[in-house]
């Protein structure tokens, strides 16, 4: 039987001519590991010695894999894809701070965005990252267990509260709210916290969503465990499942404490990983509801095999399929258009504060040669359907 995701008509469909050709050159130059090396530092080095290079970012790398400067700056993207079926998950792509300020200002920022997403139709569902909301290091104190000082325990409750705040803004706004996985040694205490909103806030329907990385070996008894919990305690879950994005940095860090990596053994365990966590949330869907974050066309196929023989509608709210804005254009589209639930990641920020993102996305999609080299070959398939 022919792949559903081989239509590239379909999955380019919103690029034009030119922007198939800026596609087609981008992913050629992430294909090439040096390249990519090379180009990173040079970018890096020009935007911290202030050279006039973001005209030439913003017009290549940033507007192929980020929507905007602003959510206002957005919108034209966020309503092409949604005139195509498919919905946006607006993400402000900034990392890395530390400061009480910006804590408080991403959360006025992800507030803003839910606000933004109770009158747009084309945006369900908001995203932020723990780390946004509070020190890293903080995090990964209470991970370890290590006792906090009275300025550190003043410090967690303001994360405490700073995510209450979101999560109840949700609820308000009945916009469906996903949290980021993060690195695996602050990621208990992140797993705790949000465990908790789930009790307060998913208790007739699913509002909060944490992210289970299927790359973790240990993350199908994470998941049957909670699953016990909230059985117990009246509520449901919301999981994102993805297979994970810091894999050299787990495997380095468990080499160097000398303790056992977190990560499965290879690539076939992780997506075996991931297809067992994807079945069982399929069998306790009455508990559980699903954003499938996957670039992967073996699992989005699964799950859609899996819906059809329990008479799950491709409509049915407690499904989603979600891939990165500028990435895997041949499941989005082509899932949309059978009716799927499907919402694209929509990176936006400062052009300068957004590149910590994009350098990942080009480094993790060097480390993945069999995406990269499917994209090029979807775009090549597309410029010649366009030539004929």
């Amino acid at each position: 039987m022919a792949s559903p995701f081989e239509n590239s008509e379909r999955a380019f469909q919103l690029k034009t001519d030119s922007e198939l050709e800026r596609a087609y050159f981008l992913f050629k130059m992430i294909s090439k590991e040096p390249l990519v090396r090379i180009g990173t530092a040079v970018t890096k080095f020009a935007l911290n010695a202030s050279l006039p290079v973001e005209g030439l970012i913003r017009s290549t790398v940033f507007d192929h894999f980020c929507g905007g400067v602003s959510e206002e700056d957005c919108l034209p993207v966020v309503d092409k894809l949604f005139n195509a079926g498919v919905s946006s998950v607006l993400d402000y792509s900034v990392e890395g701070k530390e400061s009480e300020e910006q804590f408080d200002a991403c959360m006025n920022k992800v507030l803003k965005l839910t606000d933004f997403a109770e009158h747009k139709e084309a945006m369900p569902i908001i995203v932020f990252k723990p780390t946004g909301l509070g020190r890293f290091a903080l995090w990964q104190k209470v991970t370890e267990a290590k006792p906090l000082t009275l300025k550190e325990q003043d410090e967690w409750q303001r994360i405490e509260q700073r995510l209450d705040t979101i999560c109840k803004r949700a609820y308000d706004k009945d916009v469906e709210v996903l949290i980021d996985g993060e690195e695996s040694w602050m990621q208990d205490a992140a797993d705790d916290m949000v465990a908790q909103m789930m009790a307060k806030y998913n208790k007739g329907k699913v509002i909060v969503y944490n992210t289970l990385q299927c790359y973790r070996w240990d993350r199908l008894d994470y998941l049957k465990k909670l699953h016990q919990e909230a059985r117990e305690n009246g509520f449901k879950i919301g999981m994102k499942i993805v297979r994970g994005a810091y894999m050299e940095k787990e495997n380095e860090r468990a080499k160097e404490k000398g303790y056992p990596t977190p990560i499965c053994g290879s690539k076939q365990e992780t997506d075996d990983n991931f297809d067992t966590v994807l079945r069982y949330i399929f069998d306790n869907l009455e508990d559980i509801s699903i954003f499938l974050g996957t670039h992967n066309e073996k699992s989005s196929l699964l799950a859609t095999e899996i819906m059809k023989e329990k008479g799950i509608t491709s409509t049915d709210n407690r499904v989603w399929f979600g891939q990165l804005y500028g990435m895997s254009d041949h499941i989005s589209f082509n899932l949309a258009a059978e009716g799927y639930n499907v919402a694209k990641y929509l990176p936006f920020g400062p052009v300068k504060d957004v590149m910590p993102y994009l350098i990942r996305r080009a480094e993790e999609n060097t480390s993945v040669a069999g995406q990269t080299n499917r994209e090029l070959e979807l775009i090549k398939k597309e410029k010649k359907r366009r030539k004929l």
